[in-house]
């Protein structure tokens, strides 16, 4: 079961980053956004174990996070 998490966590991410290469148009508020994001991701993944739940929020509250830093 661990590995099953570690396996969707590390998708997850791969996804993220790979999803980054879209950003050509964006503004930099909204680059900021996704990086944070899937930093967000990233991190909550880490400190979860992997667990959805913790990856989404993580999502969540870094893209926030990463959305009010160039303001």
């Amino acid at each position: 079961m661990k590995t099953m998490q570690r396996l969707a966590s590390s998708t997850v991410t791969v996804v993220m980053l790979l999803s980054l290469g879209a950003c050509a148009g964006m503004s930099k508020q909204d680059k900021n956004t996704a990086v944070g994001a899937g930093i967000g991701a990233v991190g909550g993944a880490v400190l979860t174990g992997g667990s959805a739940v913790g990856t989404v929020g993580g999502a969540a509250v870094g893209g926030l996070i990463g959305h009010e830093v160039d303001k």
